[in-house]
């Protein structure tokens, strides 16, 4: 791919036209300009955007996949590479796209590409870290998932595994693209000196977060796991939800979304191969957890 055109994402829904201003001055500022810039109100009208900036409000909120689909189908055949970026969020290098065309330009195969995400004392979560071993967030290298605050993606890629599970709305619609580009032959590259600002959160202000997590990765194993390796995925999780959550309240939804997703369509089954699993594996993150 040589000398790739960048195209930019931002979904919004209205209420952060501060952080979404100072965003855009960000996109503005790099040294490779953005061949296009598409913001999408999901649900909510748009503030005023700078020109060039295209600008489409939709009549409800399609959720994360929903309005991601939306960007992606206004740049198809503009752009090379698509960069999401949260609204919130803050690109504070100037050299940010100059390196994200390098990185695809080099690699016909890379599909992905996940930022750093950290706040403004330049801190990273340890759910920010796209593996399992998240102790050292400045170690990059080949992953299996990627963040959704930030990241690009190769128009090719999104053409070939058909774009982002409209029906997951939000949580988890990350790793299931992942999956599906992993078992189409693509590579995923963590690259922490890539970096977007983001204010510290926590996953659980949105307040259908324990449903939505459990439904989406019950659809995740009825969608892409082998038949053997689906019990044993969401027996792990399981597990790990009892574990860790503090709140009763939160279990019950968890629980529920959970038998959600058993009883529900999460649209077609196409397990990815057994080679996938085992590259996964070797990548430090098998299918099971």
């Amino acid at each position: 791919m040589r000398h790739p055109r960048v195209g930019v994402a931002i979904l919004t829904m209205g209420n952060r036209p501060a952080e979404l201003h100072a965003l855009l001055e960000s996109v503005a500022a790099q040294d490779t300009l953005a061949a296009r810039i598409v913001v999408v109100g999901n649900g909510s009208p748009l503030p005023p955007l700078p020109g060039g900036v295209t600008g489409i409000e939709l009549p409800e909120n399609l959720g994360v996949s929903g309005g991601r689909n939306v960007a992606w189908q206004a740049l198809r055949g503009t752009v090379d590479v698509l960069v999401d970026l949260d609204d919130d969020g803050l690109l504070i290098a100037p050299d940010v796209f100059t390196r994200i065309a390098a990185m695809h330009a080099a690699d016909s195969r890379l599909g992905i590409v996940s930022f750093r995400i950290a706040d403004e004392t330049g801190f990273t979560q340890r759910r920010h870290v796209p593996r399992l071993r998240a102790g050292d967030p400045m170690r990059g290298g080949p992953v299996t998932t990627f963040l959704g605050g930030g990241h690009s993606l190769a128009m090719p890629m999104l053409e070939e595994t058909g774009g982002w599970p409209e029906e997951f709305f939000f949580a988890h619609e990350e790793t299931d693209l992942a999956w599906r580009a992993l078992d189409a032959g693509w590579r995923i590259q963590y690259e922490p000196e890539l970096v977007l600002q983001h204010p510290r959160t926590s996953p659980t202000r949105h307040a259908v977060f324990y449903r939505m997590v459990s439904r989406n990765r019950v659809w995740l194993a009825k969608r892409h796991l082998p038949a053997p390796l689906v019990p044993a995925y969401l027996g792990v999780w399981l597990l790990l939800t009892v574990v860790r959550t503090r709140s009763a309240a939160g279990l019950r939804a968890w629980f529920g979304g959970f038998a959600e997703g058993v009883r529900s369509s999460c649209g077609e089954r196409r397990p990815m191969r057994w080679a996938t699993v085992w590259r996964m594996t070797r990548l430090g993150r098998p299918p099971i957890v």
